[in-house]
Formats: structure tokens, sequence, C-alpha cells
């Protein structure tokens, strides 16, 4: 017998459209593709933006942030 399904089960990072937002932003402000999906959802991006808007060059400011 099957678990009822809740309409929550849950979503892997590689398949959340969050996740992949998230990644797409932290890409386009420098952010390497697999840096970025790694720290997608364990940084601020509004913070990375920030210090790259600022002229802090996005490694650097992957490692402030992180």
């Amino acid at each position: 017998m099957e678990p009822p399904t809740t309409g929550q089960e849950a979503i892997g990072h590689d398949e959340s459209p969050v996740h992949n937002w998230r990644v797409s932003q932290l890409e386009r402000l420098g952010v390497p593709g697999p840096l970025a999906h790694i720290y997608a959802d364990r940084i601020d991006w509004h913070q990375m933006a920030r210090l790259v808007r600022y002229g802090c060059p996005p490694r650097l400011a992957l490692r402030i942030v992180g």
C-alpha cells in the first residue's frame, strides 16, 4: 500500500524552480555555474548583488557572504 500523497512531496534541489532561479541570479552576477549550484540555497543573493554592484569580484563576494 502506498502512502497518501499530500501535494507537498519533497523536490530535489536540482528540480526546484526557486533553486534554479537562484542559480541563474548568481550566474548573472558572475559566479561560475558549479559554485552557483552549491551556494544557491545557502546564501542571500541580494547581499551578493550588493557587493558585486559596488565592485567586489564575485568570488570574493561569495566568500564574504558565504
